[in-house]
């Protein structure tokens, strides 16, 4: 069967979640680099993420999807665009590459432009934020070169391996983005 292609890049397309992607996330949830990089600290049963899988498809103010290899057709990554608010025209954002065999690939680079161009082009966004743990080198620096802006930081906001970690906020608007993308 010939799969879903929600959004499509060059590397990458955006899909949908399947039931059968709870197994993907269950994995991914106890890859230890991933753990580091997404500062996750709960444990989850299969059972939770495929509750929670359920619960986000439903939900009228996020749009979740996997990011696929369009060479491969593979799960790289997932990325979200949640807390959508219509009335301020705004939105979180959040992503998450799998596997460290494919960091540094440009996978998320381009996730987050298709899902970008989706929230502001579609969704009628405004302004779109996310939060970055400080350490999180790699992804401050592809936030970055998409145009994403620091905005402020959140001392000592997180505690992950016996220590305090900053919490960096970014956002991006949606000229900064049209004027940086969709030069016509």
């Amino acid at each position: 069967m010939k799969p879903v292609k929600f959004l499509q890049g060059q590397k990458v397309y955006l899909r949908p979640f399947t039931a059968e992607d709870a197994d993907i996330f269950y994995r991914s949830f106890y890859e230890p680099t991933g753990r580091y990089y997404t500062g996750t600290q709960e444990m989850f049963t299969d059972k939770q993420i495929a509750d929670a899988l359920d619960r986000f498809a439903a939900a009228t103010n996020r749009v979740d999807l996997l990011i696929c290899s369009q060479e491969t057709n593979e799960p790289v990554g997932d990325i979200s665009l949640n807390s959508m608010d219509s009335n301020n025209r705004s939105g979180s954002l959040r992503l998450a590459v799998f596997e460290p065999e494919n960091y540094s690939k440009g996978y998320g680079t381009e996730a987050l432009i298709l899902m970008l161009d989706y929230g502001f082009g579609i969704r009628n966004l405004h302004r779109i934020e996310l939060h970055v743990y400080s350490y999180n080198e790699r992804a401050i620096h592809t936030y970055e070169k998409v145009g994403f802006k620091r905005e402020g930081v959140m001392r000592d906001a997180w505690y992950y391996d016996h220590k305090w970690v900053d919490v960096i906020i970014m956002s991006i608007l949606e000229d900064e983005f049209r004027a940086k993308y969709k030069r016509k």
